[in-house]
C-alpha cells in the first residue's frame, strides 16, 4: 500500500467512524505490488474498487485480485473477489484480465480463463461472467462461459454502456487478432439478438512492425467523441515492449482514426515508457469529482522487476496513475510521473 506525500495515513474509515482525509497528492506507484491488468469501478459504497490478474502471494494463488480506495491514492488489498473457480475451470491458474459493472443492485465481472482440458485438448481462453451482491466479492461464476475461443483471443473484455444511445457493448481480444465489439442484450449477460463481432482496432499490418499485438480495450464517450485506449505489444518478460495507445469516432463500433494516421502511423502512442518504467499499460480510466480524466495502469519498475529473482518470463507489474492531458480533443500522459502530483479529487 502507497502513502501520498501530505495526507496522514491510508484513506480508510477510522475506528471511531471519522474519515481519514483523501490525499493531497502522491508519487507513483499507489500499489506497489504485482496487480496486473488494473480495472477500477465506483462502487455504491462510495469507495473505488481495483481488480487484477491472478497473482502468487505469499505462496498461494489468488484467482482475482481485489482492493479497495477511497481516493485513488491509498489502497488496501482486499484478497481474491472469486475465489471459488468455475466448474468448467477447476485446473487452471489462468484467471486474466477483469472487469466490473454495477448493475442495478449486483454488480458483474467479466473475465478470461482457461477451461479444464476435457476432450478439447486446444482449447484456449473463454470469457466468462461472475455475479455479487458486494464489489468486494465473492463473485459466483454464472456457469458457462460467454464466449469460447482457440489460443488468446476471448481475452480483456470491457462493457460499456453508451450514454448517448443507451445501447451496450462488449469489447475484448485479441490474441494478435483485432480488437472486437459487440453489441449486448439489455442484460448485460448476453449478446443482442441478431448481433455480429465488429473489428474495430487491428494489428500492424506491417509484419515485425510495432504493435504486433493489440489488447485491452477501454472506452469512454468524452465530448464528441469515442475514445478507444488500447495497449501493445508485449506486456511482460525480459522484451516487454508495451505502451497504450488511443483512437476515437463517432461512433462506439468506429470507424477509428489516430492522431498520426494522416502521417501514415497507424498507431499513437499517448503512454510510454520511461528510464524508471518499462512496459505500461493495461489501462482503465477514471473521471474524478473535478471532471479531470486520470488513466490507471501497470508497469515494471526497473528496480524490482519480478516478484521473484528465478522467474525470467512473468514480470513484477504494479499499479500506477497519471493525469490525462486532453491537447486539441486528443488525451495524452507520456511517461509516467516520478515527481510528486496532485492527486485526484474524490
Amino acid at each position: 500500500m502507497a502513502a501520498s506525500l501530505d495526507s496522514p495515513g491510508v484513506a480508510e474509515p477510522a475506528a471511531n467512524g471519522v474519515s481519514v482525509p483523501a490525499a493531497r497528492s502522491y508519487v507513483n506507484p499507489v500499489l506497489d505490488e504485482d496487480f496486473p491488468d488494473p480495472a477500477v469501478v465506483h462502487a455504491y459504497d462510495g469507495y473505488y474498487y481495483a481488480y487484477a490478474t491472478q497473482t502468487l502471494r505469499e505462496g498461494k494463488w489468488i484467482n482475482i485480485q481485489v482492493a479497495r480506495s477511497s481516493d485513488l491514492v491509498h489502497w488496501q488489498h482486499l484478497g481474491d473477489a472469486l475465489p471459488d473457480k468455475p466448474a468448467w475451470a477447476q485446473g487452471t491458474q489462468d484467471f486474466w484480465a477483469p472487469y466490473v459493472l454495477k448493475d442495478g443492485d449486483r454488480y458483474l465481472m467479466y473475465y478470461s480463463a482457461t477451461p479444464d482440458l476435457c476432450d478439447v485438448p486446444e482449447r484456449g481462453h473463454c470469457l466468462a461472467i461472475a455475479s455479487s451482491l458486494s464489489p468486494a466479492g465473492p463473485f459466483v461464476d454464472i456457469g458457462l462461459p460467454l464466449l469460447l475461443g482457440m489460443g488468446f483471443e476471448y481475452i480483456d473484455p470491457m462493457v460499456f454502456d453508451d450514454p448517448v444511445s443507451g445501447k451496450r457493448y462488449l469489447y475484448w481480444g485479441s490474441g494478435f487478432q483485432p480488437i472486437k465489439v459487440q453489441e449486448l442484450a439489455d442484460d448485460h449477460m448476453s449478446f443482442a439478438p441478431g448481433s455480429e463481432p465488429v473489428d474495430v482496432i487491428w494489428p500492424n499490418p506491417i509484419e515485425g512492425a510495432f504493435p504486433r499485438l493489440v489488447e485491452a480495450a477501454w472506452v469512454v464517450h468524452h465530448d464528441e467523441y469515442y475514445y478507444i485506449f488500447y495497449s501493445g505489444d508485449n506486456c511482460c518478460g525480459p522484451d516487454a515492449e508495451y505502451g497504450v495507445m488511443v483512437a476515437r469516432s463517432r461512433e462506439p463500433t468506429g470507424p477509428f482514426e489516430t492522431l498520426e494516421e494522416a502521417r501514415g502511423i497507424p498507431h499513437s502512442l499517448m503512454l510510454f515508457k520511461s528510464d524508471r518504467w518499462l512496459a505500461p499499460g493495461h489501462n482503465c480510466i477514471v473521471t474524478d469529482a473535478a471532471g479531470e480524466t486520470w488513466i490507471i495502469y501497470h508497469a515494471i519498475d526497473v528496480n524490482r522487476p519480478r516478484q521473484r529473482q528465478e522467474d525470467e518470463i512473468n514480470s513484477r507489474r504494479i499499479m500506477l496513475i497519471d493525469r490525462i492531458q486532453w491537447r486539441d480533443g486528443w488525451p495524452f500522459v507520456g511517461t509516467p510521473s516520478e515527481d510528486p502530483q496532485a492527486a485526484p479529487v474524490t
